[in-house]
């Protein structure tokens, strides 16, 4: 149901706001039918959100083995239908036929298909395989093999007809490997083979957590994002740059300090002909509910928000909108961004 409107023209100098579109947020579900998680997939795909997987270990009845793998659609955001229930639940289960249930993996719409690409290491191992769908309810195994592997937090974009992961890290704590955080690019036009695309000095430090996709003027983007701490590496790492490239190897840095906060497991997008960062985790301070925009990657303007504080939540562009659903609020809220000036 309807629930909140609120009124947003962006905060800071009256010369800023101004400048910037007004936007309104919606609540237009609080408390949706799918459990609350975070970490899940966020994909629009013939006219329905699909909301994918995701985290809940404090929810034993919907995610028995910490992560899910059901599947939920909605197309205004209200009403969400169910289009598979969560397999991933016992030991009986077959990660060849199936796919495991995971989080903060990558996931894009690709060649018509929707695509799960890699996972997180919850289960004690790297999920280093790859999964499409044509409706969300059946899923094919493209590979089980990723060249790239192992590795966790990629970002995963689409760009002039490839598949892109870039960066990431290992997670030894989690599953024994050696300590890696990449700083490196690979794409592919079918899921199954890949290339290491070799960026060109200066590029952006090595990093991943960053949800979403921003793919803006022809140009993959890399807005913020850090590391996870491991035993040899216990401080973690938490960036505002920004960064961009038409082709993965010459990268252009926009800003060494954007005016959001440093943040990792945030949210990004492109949308009404901007970028956006949303929520996300930072040190200090913890979850976030800030929402910036920008039309060229260096001057930013902030929309205020009327939702709890997350940080891997489900950001979805769909239907003339930015929606933000769900997060580490751990409620199954449904938010809906509109421009209306």
């Amino acid at each position: 149901m309807l629930r909140r409107t609120f009124l947003g023209a962006g905060i800071g100098t009256v010369a800023c706001a101004q400048q910037s579109p007004r936007y309104r947020w919606r609540e237009v579900n609080g408390k949706a039918a799918f459990a609350a998680r975070d970490g899940a997939g966020a994909l629009s795909f013939r006219g329905r959100m699909y909301l994918i997987g995701g985290w809940n270990p404090q929810d034993k009845t919907h995610f028995p083995r910490i992560c899910s793998n059901d599947v939920w659609s909605s197309a205004d955001g209200r009403d969400w239908v169910q289009e598979r229930p969560n397999t991933f639940r016992d030991a009986s289960f077959d990660a060849a036929a199936d796919w495991e249930g995971r989080h903060t993996a990558g996931y894009a719409v690709f060649r018509n298909k929707m695509w799960i690409i890699g996972g997180d290491v919850n289960q004690k191992h790297y999920q280093n395989d790859a999964w499409n769908s044509s409706d969300g309810k059946r899923w094919t195994r493209v590979t089980g093999s990723l060249p790239w592997a192992p590795r966790a937090l990629h970002y995963t974009v689409v760009h002039r007809g490839y598949l892109w992961v870039i960066g990431g890290q290992t997670m030894p704590a989690f599953s024994e490997s050696p300590e890696t955080f990449y700083r490196d690019v690979w794409r592919s036009r079918d899921g199954v083979t890949w290339e290491q695309v070799k960026p060109k000095e200066p590029y952006w430090s090595p990093r991943g957590m960053i949800g979403g996709a921003a793919v803006f003027q022809d140009r993959i983007w890399i807005l913020g994002g850090g590391t996870y701490d491991t035993p040899k590496t216990p401080k973690r790492n938490f960036y505002n740059d920004v960064w961009s490239s038409a082709d993965g190897i010459a990268w252009k840095r926009h800003t060494g300090a954007a005016q959001w906060a440093p943040r990792q497991y945030h949210d990004v997008a492109v949308w009404d002909n901007r970028l956006w960062v949303m929520e996300g985790y930072a040190q200090p301070g913890g979850n976030r509910n800030d929402v910036w925009h920008s039309a060229d990657g260096v001057n930013w303007h902030e929309v205020e928000t009327p939702w709890k504080p997350r940080h891997a939540a489900s950001a979805f562009v769909h239907a003339g909108a930015l929606w933000m659903v769900a997060g580490n609020n751990m409620e199954p809220d449904v938010w809906r961004l509109e421009r209306i000036a």
